[in-house]
């Protein structure tokens, strides 16, 4: 039987693996390792069921409030494209 902690955990995981569908799993589990390190201070192998938990949800947090932030991909872009310098304004042609 699979203790409730590590259910909880996989459950999250699915969450955060549907949030970010272009991800691969490797590329994920390194990801969870970066931030189980910087919460816990310990590698993904060496945290508890509980640490990996809180670092799961946190993750999920961030993938969702992003996807919440993007602008939809249906409406067109207001404003002129940056510049180099980061202006949105367009350079006009001079006349030779």
């Amino acid at each position: 039987m699979i203790p409730a902690t590590q259910r909880e955990a996989l459950s999250v995981l699915e969450e955060v693996v549907g949030l970010s569908p272009d991800v691969r799993l490797g590329q994920l589990f390194a990801h969870l390792g970066f931030l189980g390190e910087d919460q816990t201070g310990r590698s993904l192998g060496n945290i508890d069921d509980e640490q990996l938990l809180a670092v799961l949800y946190h993750h999920r947090s961030e993938l969702a409030a992003r996807l919440s932030n993007a602008p939809s991909q249906s409406l067109p872009p207001t404003g002129g494209a940056p510049g180099v310098s980061g202006s949105s304004k367009v350079a006009k042609a001079v006349p030779t």
